[in-house]
């Protein structure tokens, strides 16, 4: 997308700055599923909305897909593009925060299929597709904390709408508040524990307290495995 850090919590796209408005103006769209309603939920003007929408799609490419009518009634999601730049945001937010700090969650498990570079690993908190090496399938599997996603369980996207392959439900069990960024500890199964930052406004948009069931996503790519015994080489 061209983008690059800014010195602030925003970035650069081109002439552009994007802020923590256009962020929130996405949440909105998508929690809300039309633009009308994210302008009535923001207190904006729909056709300003609807401008700025407009100017990030010129520089950035298709932030949102329209339907019309149909069973469903029509509206408004967000592409892959959209969520992509929610998710830089937020990373280069965490980057900022002198308190909050990424971390890793690891799984152990089997490989028990494999797609070229992808496979799937049997955990005991289910199956999740990980970047694993050739020939390894004993392993352990790391996906760093600024690479998860939290969603309400109602407002998740379905799985043929966005790259985030590995979804887990669970429940909140702690959270370490920073200035900016707060570091949400996810208890996934009896001892197993997802580590996810989020910013101030998503955790506030989620109501995150301990006790809160929410739903964790993360792209195959941000998980990857290495190998708990030697690895069989074909020969």
């Amino acid at each position: 997308m061209g983008i690059q850090k800014d010195f602030s919590t925003k970035l650069s796209a081109g002439n552009l700055t994007i802020d923590r408005r256009d962020i929130e103006m996405l949440e909105a769209i998508d929690r809300q599923g039309s633009l009308h309603g994210a302008a009535e939920s923001l207190g904006r003007s729909y056709a300003r909305l609807q401008n700025r929408v407009v100017e990030l799609e010129d520089e950035l490419g298709e932030l949102t897909e329209r339907t019309r009518g149909g069973r469903d009634g029509g509206g408004t999601r967000l592409t892959e593009t959209a969520y992509e730049l929610r998710r830089q945001f937020d990373r280069h937010e965490s980057e900022l925060d002198g308190v909050a700090t990424a971390t890793e969650s690891v799984f152990r498990g089997t490989v028990t299929e494999r797609t070229g570079e992808l496979a799937t690993v049997e955990t005991a908190v289910g199956p999740v597709t990980a970047l694993v090496p050739p020939g390894a399938r004993e392993v352990q599997v790391a996906v760093r904390s600024d690479a998860v996603v939290l969603t309400d369980p109602t407002e998740t996207p379905e799985p043929d709408g966005t790259s985030l392959r590995n979804r887990f439900s669970g429940t909140v069990a702690a959270i370490d508040d920073g200035e900016a960024i707060a570091s949400v500890t996810l208890s996934l199964a009896e001892g197993i524990d997802l580590e996810a930052l989020v910013t101030r406004s998503s955790r506030e948009r989620l109501g995150l307290e301990p006790g809160r069931e929410v739903v964790a996503s993360f792209k195959a790519t941000a998980a990857r495995a290495t190998a708990l015994e030697p690895i069989e080489v074909e020969e």
